[in-house]
């Protein structure tokens, strides 16, 4: 049996993780994945360790069973569980319910970071490419003409995600999949526990707190998007540039993701509800190791480096390893933008208070 290699350059070449990380990681996990057998059972080391080679490189089961000398359906049901308790074990330390005191935090990181106040969060969709799955008809097949599920994703000014909601049909054109989304559902309903509206920082203008996104995701009092159009006033232009700004921060998360877990690059072929467990998995696992072995998993060089005026100076690393997910459009995302005056008012107040504080 294939066994782990204690060479810490190994580590970090194989799974940008060192090997403390990957003992931390064990002693959480390795519990539940101790088998009892009248053999010798596969040892939970040696099955968490070809789980994290299997989503790092992306290699099909076949080349997996390989390397480790292991049938593919054994391969397969062990990858499986893993991404299922790597999950269940780590997401209440490493993606837990926020509070208050939580998105008072990330709105202070994001305003010393990205100069955008009151901004807690950054929210994206993006498709995860599957096989069409059997008997599915056209629900999975995206207008895009691939087949895919939908992944929303909300992260912090450090890249780190927040929340996230996986599974959705990636052919559903009702314009549900943000409203119908547990994050959606609770940001439209004021659940989400935002702190109260406060004060812009050096002004008496009192703004909501919000989460960013792009133009596909519907403008509300808590979640705000671009002006549209071309050639706007110098006002809205300055707040468009100053959004994205801020809004690339989900971008940047979503591409450590997949460079970092090449599975995601690929069509999974397998059923909808395996594909669940194994994007799951690899955000988890983003956050556990960025937490845990920041340098080797996430260098400064590796994320987009931005210049004084907040325009990107250098890509990110990760763009030259690999293409990003592609995004859900707007019919997709939103059922309709019926926005209040309230949601109008307030993005003219925020922009004109950027506006009046350059970067």
């Amino acid at each position: 049996m294939l066994m782990r290699n204690r060479d810490p350059e190994y580590f970090i070449k194989s799974v940008r993780m060192n090997p403390d990380a990957f003992d931390l990681l064990l002693s959480k996990v390795g519990g539940r994945l101790e088998k009892f057998s009248w053999r010798k059972p596969i040892s939970p080391e040696c099955r968490l360790f070809m789980t994290l080679m299997f989503l790092a490189h992306g290699s099909s089961v076949y080349v997996t069973s390989r390397l480790f000398r292991m049938g593919e359906s054994t391969v397969r049901l062990i990858v499986y569980e893993v991404c299922e308790v790597l999950w269940d074990s780590l997401v209440v330390d490493y993606m837990p319910e926020v509070d208050k005191d939580k998105w008072s935090m990330y709105s202070q990181e994001f305003y010393d970071q990205w100069n955008f106040p009151n901004c807690c969060g950054a929210i994206d969709g993006k498709h995860v490419s599957i096989q069409c799955p059997p008997n599915s008809g056209s629900l999975f097949f995206n207008y895009k003409h691939f087949h895919s599920i939908n992944l929303m994703g909300v992260c912090d000014a450090n890249y780190n995600f927040i929340a996230i909601d996986v599974g959705g049909y990636g052919g559903n054109s009702d314009g549900g999949i943000f409203a119908y989304s547990e994050f959606g559902r609770r940001l439209v309903n004021g659940a989400l526990d935002l702190p109260a509206p406060g004060k812009l920082p050096g002004s008496n203008e009192v703004m909501p707190y919000f989460i960013v996104g792009d133009a596909a995701f519907p403008l509300k009092n808590n979640l705000l998007r671009p002006y549209p159009g071309v050639n706007l006033p110098p006002i809205q232009d300055n707040f468009n540039q100053r959004l994205s700004r801020a809004r690339r921060t989900i971008e940047n998360s979503f591409g450590i993701l997949v460079a970092r877990w090449r599975i995601l690059k690929n069509t999974l072929v397998m059923l909808p509800g395996s594909v669940d467990k194994i994007v799951k998995a690899c955000v988890i696992l983003h956050n556990f190791v960025k937490r845990n072995s920041a340098n080797d998993y996430c260098p400064p060089c590796f994320v987009d480096q931005v210049d004084g005026d907040g325009n990107v100076s250098e890509p990110g690393e990760w763009r030259t390893l690999v293409d990003p997910l592609r995004s859900i459009n707007s019919a997709a995302l939103q059922r309709g933008n019926n926005a209040t005056r309230s949601a109008y008012a307030n993005r003219d107040v925020l922009a004109k208070h950027v506006f009046e504080r350059p970067i």
